[in-house]
């Protein structure tokens, strides 16, 4: 029973593993053709720019924040912890410089948005990566 309890563990451990390491894709419409280096998804992300390269408005999809995917790409991408960009966007609401964008529930709900809308950028799970999103950005 000690060996059957043991696996069990060892399974639900290699789960949760995997879970926390999915990679994160950054998506935009098909019709997109901005390239996107990690500076510039930073400064949309952190609303510092409205727009694409192009001169395009950017409309920015955040993931919930308890999303494990938000966890990745606020580290990898933009280089703040959780609670470092809470206090960010704190600031920015405080001041009246600006607003976080919105949050959506998870990948599948991000990649409709982008589906739907020219305007839209998202991260997601690679694995929620269906027709009528274009991957641009895929974090290290």
């Amino acid at each position: 029973m000690k060996i059957i309890h043991s696996l069990l563990i060892c399974l639900f451990s290699a789960v949760a593993s995997a879970a926390a390491f999915a990679e994160v894709v950054v998506i935009v419409h098909p019709s997109n053709s901005n390239s996107f280096a990690k500076d510039e998804l930073e400064a949309l992300f952190m609303v510092k720019k409205s727009n694409f390269a192009d001169g395009s408005k950017a409309t920015v999809y955040y993931l919930s924040a308890d999303d494990n995917n938000r966890h990745q790409f606020d580290e990898k991408v933009l280089g703040k912890s959780s609670s470092q960009l809470k206090a960010y966007w704190s600031k920015l609401v405080f001041t009246g410089k600006g607003t976080p964008p919105p949050e959506l529930g998870n990948s599948a709900e991000a990649v409709a948005k982008v589906a739907a809308d020219p305007s839209a950028i998202a991260y997601v799970d690679k694995a929620a990566v269906k027709d009528g999103v274009k991957v641009v950005f895929t974090l290290p």
